[in-house]
């Protein structure tokens, strides 16, 4: 602690000291009590703290303090800070001099870097708690981390959507080390990471943030997101819990209510990655959405408080709310009629902690006047205070509160070992959709002069986006194209059009011509491409056209992208589409005539190199698309898995209709590679199984082609006959396989009881006796291999 501060406090640990070894004299009363004992038990240690608390320390642990530059005002304790609500203690600092770089609410600090001087100012502040409140019950400090550590300058990874497009379990897990990591060698103890929601409608602003659209395939990366960030002893806390991820048509900002879901269909889909994550990785934490469901607000509803969360899935540790949720009970749900009635509605439902950005007394005064008054008890009281108080124990803040060694954060936070990772994930996160006639990769001896071209090419916004690090040197692909021929080839640049044009997003609706600039931008663009041997166009969208409040009307390439792809088509020199973009698009005209297309969503700081790398044949892209891509926004809702029968055209027996393009433009699943893999010997054991047992599937993957590759085996599951209407088929297994030329593996899946059981006609999770197909694919719809197997009584 800075001399300053031990100057400025008469503390009760300068009266006598408090930390002992083996155990640190919180309470300040001279004794080793039992919730100071690191040998008693977690249960004991929480009951006597509490026995000891006041109604204001207890109300205290109910509310975060959102960090500097956000609500907090110093960036150091202050002699103030005796005159706060915090003088009691608090549940959590949220973001707390992580220098968070933002449209909305950027917060510069001089604490941030060198990872060292936050560490120190981290302990600083914990510091004050311990020993300058009555309790010294230490601070959980949270942050952001969907992408990364949200701090200055930490490992950064793809966006969530370019992560769950690598369908790589094992590398999830190791990003969810580092995360973890990073976040306890700087201070943090609780990162807000991964978000678990199901994104169905791809209009959703948000899609960016999320691993994609299949509820299996979220469960097993966010699994492995949470295992790997809890290894490290850090809490992990889910988001959004529940239904957040489909608000009526797509729509976010003000709205972010009204999802349309069915029951059966909210456990299957929406649920299902919470309860998975939930019971197998022991999450300590889940964050509360602020939309309704059937008329019901998560966040002031008992059943998915308490019923679902707690007593059903099994969940341990503390929820916290998102901004603003409990709020919104009032000024939006209008199920309150006051901010204290829904601070009531939040606490009874099984709320721990409000977390908005306000001061925290607008929900811990609330609450004491509620007890004050009766309205709720000490029983309910200590219940919620005692959630949070367990996760701190779990996280040993009681035995050891401090960073132990603030200068190992120098070594430990974006090492040479983590930059690695996050470079892996960025190339395997690359999804070829299109390579007509081998035109990739590109041979970098034959090519003399390259166009790089379209507005992504140069700009890096999308490359430090909300949730993840900030202030990481970024390379465009512009940059990392250059980078990579060097002096072997020329490398030109024309921007050919802006993002946007001057009317979007109305013109999208109601189409504009092209002014004289925008033609002239095009036209040197165009004689660019003729001088050129092959063009790169980077298009797509930035940081201001997807994310967090900003769902789309339509998902073309905005403004004159399309205008300026179809001008280079026309010049007949091969054109290479790099997309920049954190949601599904509807390419159909560059599908159809573009010859080769390259996805790239928003990779990390090294994305440009990535890129590069990609389209000369370093990196053979392995990537496979985790959500699908429908050909036109009136598909919607179009997505994997799907009900019989829905998502087919209009032929068949009784049918006549030529009113509709039918099929997705890219399926869930899907991606190619510079190589070729085939699938043989596929074996299902046993043939015959009861309903608890295991089944066991392998089949042999081989490469076939000339390059090494990696390639992601499918394992897709139908129940031929059911009790009641269920999904087409279900994806119930993936494996990503790394293999060499001539290369061949087997891989082996293992079918539990839980991944053949369905919602019965009494919504019982049921594995219900009859016969099940195994199919094994390279895509939803690329299904090369099947065999059946039957369940008996």
């Amino acid at each position: 602690m800075p001399a300053l501060l031990l100057l400025t406090f008469k503390t009760f640990a300068q009266e006598k000291n408090i930390y002992h070894k083996g155990w640190i004299d919180f309470n300040k009363n001279g004794k080793m009590d039992v919730f100071e004992d690191p040998s008693q038990t977690v249960d004991k240690r929480v009951a006597d703290l509490l026995s000891q608390m006041t109604v204001e320390e207890k109300t205290c642990q109910l509310a975060t303090l959102y960090g500097y530059k956000r609500v907090l005002k110093e960036e150091m304790p202050a002699e103030s800070w005796k005159n706060e609500v915090w003088k009691d203690g608090i549940a959590n600092i949220d973001e707390e001099l992580n220098n968070l770089t933002s449209h909305t609410d950027a917060a510069p600090t001089q604490y941030s870097y060198p990872y060292s001087k936050h560490a120190d100012a981290i302990n600083t502040i914990q510091k004050w708690f311990v020993e300058q409140t009555r309790m010294g019950i230490p601070v959980d400090f949270t942050n952001e981390g969907i992408h990364g550590l949200n701090h200055d300058r930490a490992t950064s990874l793809p966006a969530p959507i370019g992560i769950g497009s690598t369908w790589d379990k094992n590398l999830v897990r190791l990003a969810g080390q580092v995360v973890g990591r990073e976040g306890k060698a700087l201070g943090y103890t609780n990162i807000y990471t991964p978000i678990l929601d199901v994104s169905r409608d791809q209009r959703w602003g948000r899609v960016v943030e999320t691993y994609g659209e299949d509820p299996f395939l979220i469960a097993e990366l966010g699994k492995q997101m949470v295992l790997g960030v809890q290894e490290e002893g850090v809490a992990s806390t889910l988001k959004h819990f529940a239904v957040y991820s489909v608000p009526k048509g797509g729509r976010d900002g003000a709205a972010r209510t009204d999802p349309h879901v069915a029951p059966r269909e909210m456990y299957q889909l929406y649920l299902y990655p919470f309860r998975r994550v939930i019971q197998e990785a022991h999450a300590m934490g889940v964050m509360s959405s602020y939309n309704d469901w059937n008329g019901e607000p998560i966040t002031g509803s008992y059943y998915f408080l308490t019923e679902l969360l707690r007593q059903k899935f099994g969940f341990n540790g503390y929820v916290v709310s998102d901004s603003e949720a409990v709020e919104y009970l009032y000024s939006k749900h209008h199920v309150a009629g006051s901010i204290k009635e829904a601070v009531r509605q939040a606490f009874e439902a099984g709320l721990n902690v409000r977390t908005n950005f306000s001061m925290p007394q607008t929900y811990i005064m609330p609450l004491r006047e509620l007890y004050s008054e009766g309205k709720i008890s000490m029983k309910t009281l200590d219940s919620r205070v005692g959630d949070v108080l367990k996760v701190k124990f779990r996280l040993g803040l009681f035995d050891n509160p401090y960073v132990a060694d603030p200068k190992a954060a120098d070594k430990l936070v974006h090492n040479a070992e983590a930059t690695a990772m996050g470079l892996k994930m960025n190339r395997e996160s690359m999804v070829l959709l299109k390579n007509e006639k081998n035109l990739l990769p590109l041979n970098k001896s034959a090519i003399k002069n390259i166009l790089v071209t379209g507005p992504l090419a140069a700009e890096t916004n999308y490359q430090i986006s909300r949730y993840g690090p900030s202030h990481n040197p970024v390379i465009s692909v512009l940059d990392g194209i250059k980078n990579y021929v060097g002096n072997t080839a020329t490398v030109n640049y024309a921007k050919g059009c802006n993002i946007i044009d001057a009317t979007w997003p109305e013109s999208e609706i109601i189409e504009t011509p092209l002014t004289p600039q925008e033609r002239a931008s095009i036209d040197s663009a165009v004689t660019a491409a003729k001088q050129a041997d092959v063009v790169i166009a980077v298009v797509g969208e930035d940081v201001d056209r997807v994310g967090e409040s900003m769902s789309r009307t339509g998902l073309n390439l905005p403004g004159r992208q399309l205008k300026l792809i179809q001008a280079l088509q026309a010049t007949g020199k091969p054109v290479v589409m790099v997309m920049i973009n954190g949601q599904p698009l509807t390419i159909n005209w560059e599908n159809k005539y573009v010859p080769a297309i390259l996805e790239a969503w928003f990779p990390g700081p090294e994305g440009g190199r990535v890129v590069a790398e990609t389209l000369f044949g370093d990196n053979n892209p392995g990537g496979k698309l985790s959500i699908t891509f429908p050909k036109t926004l009136g598909q919607l809702e179009y997505n994997f898995p799907f009900k019989p029968s829905s998502q087919a055209g209009q032929g068949g027996a009784n049918s006549w209709g030529k009113t509709s393009v039918n099929g997705s433009l890219y399926p869930f699943g899907y991606g190619l590679s510079y190589t070729a893999f085939t699938y043989s010997n596929m074996k299902v054991s046993p043939e015959k199984e009861h309903q608890q047992g295991d089944i066991t599937v392998t089949v042999d993957v081989t490469n076939t082609g000339q390059r090494k590759g990696d390639d992601v085996v499918q394992l897709y599951l139908k129940q031929e006959l059911s009790s009641v209407t269920v999904y087409e088929y279900d994806l119930r297994g993936f494996e990503r396989v790394p293999l060499e030329p001539g290369e061949k593996k087997t891989v082996q899946f293992t079918l539990h009881p839980d991944d053949l059981a369905i919602l019965d006609k009494n919504m019982n999770w049921t594995v219900e006796p009859g016969k099940f197909m195994v199919m094994i694919g390279s895509s939803s719809e690329d299904i090369k291999l099947k065999q059946e197997f039957e369940v008996v009584e």
